[in-house]
């Protein structure tokens, strides 16, 4: 067994169970949406990088985040999986959706890690698959969620578990593996895919679908977060590492919303002109 502090352990149990809440408060009380565009904010992505540069070293957790840049191409491919297998309600559609995504995970990771990728090339494979993706998710109809009164202890204990349990798989892996394998384990969909699972069990399919709609185009704050660390964890540290990550990550998230209202009153005007 390796030797973490066991307030890191906890630190871990925190951080990811107040993650996936949130998304499922945003969902809920927002939109699905707008869930699916903060789960591609670098949520699970930082803290699974924090806690491997923190274990290992932040040279190493450097040189993963590199590979994490095209990771996040296997990250679309499980959410195809999901949306592919699960289209049923309930469990049935909860476990099948679970068997597609991982499958499809694995054969897309199998496929990276044959390649020895630079901060340019990994970054272009995910922008195609952003392209890529985008364009097949397009026939997907929005649908909002169904607001619920109250959590109960068993779904908190749930969601407590899935998120618990996937950062301390990768983080526990990356001593193991090479950094190659590291960053793409680090893409790894730590937040949203017990969020995905909590939301169709809760919701069904449809909402479910409608998060990995919008999950790709969120993807551009995912991608320059370990673009940003994948340089300042060895000049400036984990600590402002991972700050100047979330600043750069937020500027591009924020611009990005700016982006889509602008086109969202252009076609507004041109439907008002017609």
């Amino acid at each position: 067994m390796l030797d973490v502090p066991i307030s890191w352990q906890l630190a871990k149990v925190a951080v990811s169970v107040a993650m996936v809440l949130g998304l499922g408060a945003i969902a809920v009380r927002v939109s699905p949406k707008v869930a699916g565009l903060l789960s591609g904010y670098p949520l699970g992505t930082a803290l699974a990088l924090f806690f491997i540069g923190l274990e290992i070293s932040p040279t190493f957790s450097a040189e993963s985040a590199i590979h994490t840049l095209a990771g996040f191409t296997a990250t679309m491919a499980l959410g195809a999986g999901y949306w592919l297998c699960g289209r049923k309600p309930g469990l049935k559609g909860v476990a099948s959706g679970m068997a597609g995504a991982i499958t499809l995970w694995l054969m897309a990771s199998l496929v990276l890690a044959q390649f020895d990728f630079t901060r340019l090339t990994g970054t272009l494979v995910t922008l195609c698959a952003i392209v890529f993706f985008t364009w097949i998710f397009r026939q997907i109809p929005d649908s909002l969620a169904t607001a619920c009164q109250s959590f109960s202890w068993g779904a908190l204990c749930i969601r407590a578990l899935l998120a618990t349990l996937i950062v301390f798989a990768i983080t526990s892996l990356a001593h193991w593996v090479p950094p190659a394998w590291a960053g793409t384990l680090a893409a790894f969909p730590v937040t949203m895919l017990p969020f995905l699972l909590i939301l169709h069990i809760t919701q069904g399919p449809a909402p479910t679908a409608t998060v990995i709609k919008h999950y790709p185009v969120g993807l551009g704050s995912l991608l320059s977060y370990a673009l940003c660390v994948s340089y300042t964890y060895e000049t400036l540290g984990l600590a402002w590492g991972t700050l100047a990550g979330f600043l750069v990550a937020t500027l591009w998230l924020l611009g990005w919303l700016q982006v889509q209202r602008w086109f969202a009153k252009r076609r507004e005007g041109n439907r008002q002109a017609a």
